[in-house]
């Protein structure tokens, strides 16, 4: 077994049980891509067995803290199951839920989605990628399914120096002339269906980290009554179904529900969601723009909305790129806020990794200042409960939220 020590001083995120090791911390040792090594202090002490990325910044991620661990099959079975039982807790009213979190579910630079009865994997790190024909194997075990096709086509691995990769791992066609299981799907969300395309869909398909902030957007719609309402970055517009929902449920007439993204396959599919969910199509209008200059421009037309969400696309995936996304997020937050009238609410997220919920808060501050706008904060939001964070991994926390209410 390979060794990797440590320099003084640094196995202190290790015994608060963090599983990440940066380059940075190492003194010597290493071994081939995704192999586990054995990991120690400077000293000697043990401290983990982890999976070395030679061409990662984190150059080791956490299988194990316990020494008398063995990084096998029987092992990375056990984890999955115990991810996928925690899901029967958490009371998820959903056909698509997320199965496996990567680190949070000790399982590091792993994602597994279920969407019906087919699910979707993302094996985003070397170690992951190691052991990926055992992983899916004991994914359909602890699930009972059979169909599982990778989307392995996340940015994070080239980080590790691996090549894309997306098809079929388990329950494709049998040969050539076979015919292909399907790769659109129809979900469940609340009372709502949805359609996922999970061959071309962003993330693994669909952004089910969203789940219960479409839920309570639809009951702010019903409670508030908004007669106009802006979906920003709205895809294939899981906010405009919730909100033409609540709208429907509160019985208002003649509301207008705009939705903009800059992808027409997206507006398509959020045109067709509409309609799916049996909703009144005549209040539902799609622009297909970019959203900072659709904003400016229906500021100049001097118009104002009841509700706006911004949901825009990461941004700063680390902390390195955190100062020029902050100026992006307070640029379409100081316009928003111009744009929300007094007593309108806006949801505003950030789903990048490298702004904190603090630094995310004193953006949407500031953004307030510049507009010359002052309004409540009602709610913090994050992650759907099977997006998890755990005591020991914070950096589970991708996606915050704020709903505010300008002041009358």
């Amino acid at each position: 077994m390979k060794t990797i020590r440590l320099h003084p001083g640094k196995e202190r995120s290790l015994l608060r049980r963090h599983p990440w090791i940066f380059e940075s911390a190492i003194a010597r040792g290493g071994g081939d891509s995704g192999e586990t090594v054995r990991v120690v202090a400077h000293e000697g002490q043990f401290l983990a067995w982890a999976a070395f990325s030679p061409h990662s910044r984190i150059r080791a991620r956490v299988w194990s803290f316990d020494e008398t661990q063995r990084i096998d099959a029987s092992f990375l079975e056990a984890a999955c199951a115990r991810s996928i039982s925690a899901r029967a807790r958490f009371g998820i009213q959903s056909e698509g839920l997320r199965l496996v979190h990567g680190e949070s579910d000790g399982l590091p630079g792993m994602v597994v989605d279920r969407y019906a009865d087919t699910l979707v994997a993302q094996f985003t790190s070397a170690g992951a990628e190691r052991h990926k024909q055992t992983l899916a194997d004991a994914l359909l075990r602890a699930t009972g399914l059979r169909k599982l096709y990778e989307r392995s086509d996340a940015s994070a691995r080239k980080l590790e120096g691996l090549p894309p990769a997306t098809g079929w791992l388990r329950g494709g066609p049998a040969s050539a002339e076979a015919p292909a299981p399907p790769l659109e799907l129809r979900i469940r969300e609340h009372a709502w269906q949805f359609s996922v395309h999970i061959a071309e869909g962003h993330k693994t398909g669909f952004y089910l980290d969203q789940r219960d902030n479409r839920r309570r957007f639809a009951d702010y719609a019903e409670r508030l009554r908004f007669a106009r309402v802006l979906n920003c970055y709205c895809y294939t517009g899981g906010f405009t179904v919730a909100a033409l929902a609540g709208l429907r449920a509160a019985g208002v007439q003649g509301a207008q529900v705009w939705s903009i993204d800059s992808s027409a396959p997206a507006l398509t599919r959020a045109r067709a969601h509409v309609e799916l969910n049996g909703l009144d199509a005549a209040q539902a209008h799609f622009l297909d723009a970019d959203v900072n200059a659709a904003l400016r421009e229906f500021l100049q037309r001097g118009e104002r909305f009841d509700a706006i969400v911004l949901d825009p696309p990461k941004l700063a995936p680390t902390v390195a790129h955190a100062e020029r996304a902050a100026r992006a997020y307070k640029d379409i937050n100081r316009l928003a806020l111009q744009l929300l009238a007094p007593g309108g609410v806006l949801f505003t997220f950030s789903c990048s990794g490298g702004i904190s919920a603090d630094l995310f808060h004193k953006i949407v501050a500031s953004a307030g200042a510049d507009a010359g706008v002052d309004a409540y904060i009602l709610e913090r939001l994050g992650g759907a409960p099977d997006h998890p964070m755990t005591l020991a991994f914070p950096e589970g926390e991708y996606l915050k939220g704020l709903v505010v209410m300008r002041k009358a």
